[in-house]
């Protein structure tokens, strides 16, 4: 990917509710439309994924972890999932040092395998219903 210059760490988002059912629900009534016909109806898009905070916690006490990023990932049956890594003041990724040897080791620097809605939903809200 070709980027002229790093951008800054985003600032304060909030949004308020309304926004957000709105933007989930749009997402939701769209989410098979947009995708090509083969892949539809296989859940390839999800409409949530739920991490747990530990996993979170740990991501954002990284050393100089100012933000955090989310990445979108596809597993070998095409599903997106999310991936989310800390970020430091410079909006570059922080990322652990690999080798041959610890390249396929795991470790407390990516978060994925949260849980995927669908199919583990969770309860309704405005949200997701």
């Amino acid at each position: 990917m070709n980027q002229a210059s790093p951008l800054p760490l985003p600032g304060s988002h909030f949004i308020p509710l309304s926004q957000a059912i709105e933007m989930t629900s749009l997402y939701r009534s769209q989410r098979e439309n947009i995708l090509a016909t083969p892949y539809q109806n296989q859940n390839i898009l999800p409409i949530c994924e739920t991490f747990n905070r530990a996993d979170v916690d740990t991501i954002m006490a990284k050393q100089n972890c100012e933000a955090i990023r989310i990445y979108f990932g596809m597993d070998e049956t095409f599903k997106v999932k999310v991936i989310i890594v800390p970020v430091d003041e410079n909006a570059e990724d922080i990322l652990p040092v690999t080798t041959e040897q610890t390249d396929s080791e795991t470790s407390e620097d990516i978060v994925e395998e949260g849980h995927r809605c669908p199919p583990a939903c969770p309860p309704p809200s405005p949200l997701n219903t």
